[in-house]
């Protein structure tokens, strides 16, 4: 398992609980994959916040990008357009 700073382990935490955050993006920004996470997980949460968790992800398709229907992201009409580095 990669050795995580406190800070780290803060961040993966708070992006396991996230709804919309695949374990994939944990696993390319700190290099901890969806196993390593559970077992993250399981180490630094209460019990009963661990079981929580796990009840909440566990076949949750936002979670796995696989199992993710193919969906645009949102973009809301009062978004700025940013090209060549300037604001349009």
């Amino acid at each position: 398992m990669k050795e995580l700073d406190e800070r780290d382990i803060d961040r993966v935490i708070e992006m396991a609980w996230e709804d919309r955050t695949p374990f994939g993006a944990i696993e390319m920004q700190f290099g901890l994959p969806e196993k390593e996470v559970i077992e993250l997980m399981r180490r630094e949460l209460k019990r009963k916040s661990f079981e929580r968790w796990r009840k909440r992800v566990s076949g949750r398709s936002t979670k796995h990008r696989k199992k993710r229907p193919k969906m645009q992201r949102f973009k809301s009409s009062r978004q700025k357009n940013i090209s060549n580095n300037s604001i349009t």
